[in-house]
C-alpha cells in the first residue's frame, strides 16, 4: 500500500469527461444504455464492436437470470481463484476456455473447412515452447515414458505437393496420462519436440501411445466440472502443430480409434477425420530400423497433414463469416 504523503498511488489517466448527456443511472436499463454510449467513443471500429457486443450480450445475462450479488461474487472468486492458479506452465485460463467450449468454438470459426485441408483441433493448456529439435527418425520421449509408437507421413498442399522444411511441433502424455509439466521436478521437456519435413515433404518421428487422461482437477476448474456433474476425461491424442510460409498453421491433434472418451471429450476438440487406426507392429528386426532399442513392438501411426495456402484460407474464412459481422 503507498503511504501517506505519497505520490506512487493511482494518477489521473488524462482522458476528459465525454460530451454526452447520460442520464443518472437509476435503473439497470440506464446503465446498459449509459455504458454502450460510452463504447462509441472507442477508436478502433473492431474493438468498438467488440465491446459493445460484450457488454450488451453480459448484460443480457445478468438481466436474464436475475444474478444475485452472491452468485456474482461467486463468479468473481472463481475467476480470480483461476487466475491465481495459473503459472508459467499451467494456464487454467486455457482450461477454462475449453471446457466452456470457448475454445473450440473460436478454432471452428478462424478455421472453416477448406475441402481437402486437415481440420484444426483445440491448442490446449499443455503446449511449451521449449521443445527440443530432433530430425526425421529421432525420438520426442525418453526411454520407459511408455509404449513405442512411431509416427509417420508427409505434409502436403491442398492439391497434393510436398510442403518441405515445415515446421512440426509435437507433444503428447506419457503412459500415465501426464505431460511433463504437470510433473514438479521437471528439468527439461519431454514427450515433445520439434522436427522439419524433409524436401518431399516426409516427416517421421518415435514416440509412446498417449493414454486417455483426466485434465487437472485440482484446481477451479476441476471443481466446476464436478459442479456440473461432467467427467474432466479426454481420448488419447497427440498434439501437432504444423508451420510453413505461405500456408495457414494448422493445429490439430490425432486421436486414436476406439478410446470411450471420443465422443464427450471435456474440452470437444475430436472430429471424425482425425480419429486414426494405429497399426501393431510385431516385427523386432523393424523395431530396431525405426530406433527402438527395447522390444520387438510397436504401434505405428500414418498420416499425411494437408496444410491451406494462406489467400485460400482466407477466402474460406470470409465465406464462413457471411451473415455474421464482419467488423
Amino acid at each position: 500500500m503507498p503511504q501517506r504523503g505519497s505520490a506512487s498511488g493511482p494518477q489521473y489517466n488524462g482522458i476528459s469527461p465525454p460530451n454526452l448527456d447520460l442520464p443518472w443511472p437509476e435503473s439497470p436499463e440506464t446503465i446498459t444504455a449509459n455504458l454502450l454510449k460510452l463504447t462509441e467513443a472507442v477508436e478502433n471500429p473492431r474493438t468498438k464492436f467488440i465491446f459493445s457486443r460484450l457488454i450488451t450480450h453480459l448484460h443480457q445475462f445478468v438481466g436474464e437470470t436475475s444474478l444475485t450479488t452472491e452468485e456474482w461474487m461467486t463468479a468473481i472468486n472463481f475467476l480470480t481463484r483461476t487466475g491465481q492458479a495459473c503459472t508459467p506452465i499451467r494456464q487454467e485460463f486455457i482450461l477454462l476456455s475449453d471446457v466452456l467450449g470457448v475454445s473450440a468454438l473460436v478454432d471452428g470459426l478462424n478455421n472453416p473447412k477448406v475441402s481437402g485441408g486437415t481440420a484444426s483441433s483445440v491448442l490446449g493448456p499443455f503446449f511449451t515452447d521449449d521443445a527440443p529439435d530432433v530430425t526425421i527418425g529421432d525420438t520426442i520421449a525418453s526411454e520407459g515414458m511408455g509404449e513405442y509408437m512411431y509416427v509417420e507421413g508427409r505434409v502436403l498442399d491442398t492439391h497434393g505437393k510436398p510442403v518441405p522444411n515445415a515446421t512440426i511441433e509435437t507433444w503428447e502424455t506419457d503412459s500415465e496420462g501426464f505431460y511433463d509439466t504437470q510433473y514438479s521436478d521437471r528439468t527439461r521437456p519431454d514427450c515433445r519436440g520439434r522436427l522439419r519435413s524433409d524436401e518431399e515433404g516426409r516427416y517421421g518421428y518415435r514416440a509412446v501411445v498417449p493414454v486417455a487422461y483426466a485434465i487437472p482437477g485440482d484446481g477451479p476448474v476441476g471443481e466446476l466440472l464436478t459442479h456440473l456433474n461432467r467427467h474432466n476425461m479426454r481420448p488419447n491424442h497427440l498434439h501437432v502443430s504444423i508451420e510453413a510460409p505461405g500456408y495457414r498453421k494448422l493445429v490439430t491433434a490425432l486421436y486414436a480409434r476406439g478410446d470411450k472418451w471420443l465422443s464427450s471429450d471435456a474440452v470437444f476438440g475430436v472430429k471424425r477425420s482425425l480419429v486414426v487406426d494405429l497399426k501393431v507392429v510385431d516385427n523386432e528386426e523393424e523395431a530396431r530400423l525405426r530406433g527402438f532399442p527395447n522390444g520387438k513392438t510397436f504401434k505405428l501411426l500414418q498420416f499425411d497433414f494437408v496444410l491451406v495456402p494462406s489467400e485460400e484460407a482466407e477466402v474460406a474464412r470470409q465465406k464462413f463469416v457471411v451473415g455474421k459481422a464482419k467488423i
